[in-house]
């Protein structure tokens, strides 16, 4: 998967700026996709240019003006080409678990420390999640949303992304209090 994908994807949601972009990016997308905001704002320049997406100008009285992008037909067509695609199999790529790996040679000090604030975060960003679902369904409980709310793409990519949060964080507390315990074991020798 490109960039390109995960911003048209975004877009479908409606007209965006590059600015609100990025903040849909950062919580909603970002279950699946990171990008700075950088990022998005060169592949929103390029996607334009290729004519998958159309911005036009919004005039502002008190603010700057600003440009909001919505995705054409070939966009569109290029998602579609693209969801018919063979997905690649996912993986996990992530410097603490590298940390983990080599903690019997390593002080594990630090690498508590770091668990511990990676739990932090994804205790965090599990509230926001929640959040989010809350917002997306409405007055819709769970089980009636799932079987007709709408839009339904980004509310199933969030539960993903709440079930990743919840199980990294789990294990990064679990891990921490395996290597704690460890820790005081050695110390009573």
């Amino acid at each position: 998967m490109a960039l390109r994908h995960a911003v048209l994807a975004a877009l479908l949601g409606g007209d965006f700026s590059g600015y609100e972009l990025a903040k849909e990016f950062g919580l909603g997308v970002a279950n699946f996709w990171h990008a700075q905001p950088q990022q998005l704002y060169a592949e929103l320049a390029k996607l334009e240019a290729e004519g998958m997406v159309v911005g036009r100008q919004v005039v502002q009285e008190s603010r700057p003006n600003k440009r909001l992008f919505r995705v054409t037909d070939t966009g569109l067509a290029e998602l579609e080409r693209f969801a018919a695609a063979p997905s690649k199999p996912s993986f996990i790529r992530d410097d603490l678990l590298v940390k983990v790996q080599a903690v019997d040679r390593l002080g594990t000090g630090p690498v508590i420390e770091q668990l511990d604030a990676r739990a932090a975060g994804a205790e965090a960003k599990i509230e926001l999640l929640g959040k989010l679902l809350v917002r997306l369904r409405g007055d819709a409980d769970e089980e009636e949303f799932l079987r007709r709310g709408r839009p339904i793409g980004p509310y199933l990519t969030c539960r993903r992304g709440l079930a990743f949060e919840e199980e990294h964080r789990d294990w990064c507390r679990s891990t921490a209090a395996v290597l704690r315990e460890r820790q005081v074991l050695r110390a009573e020798r």
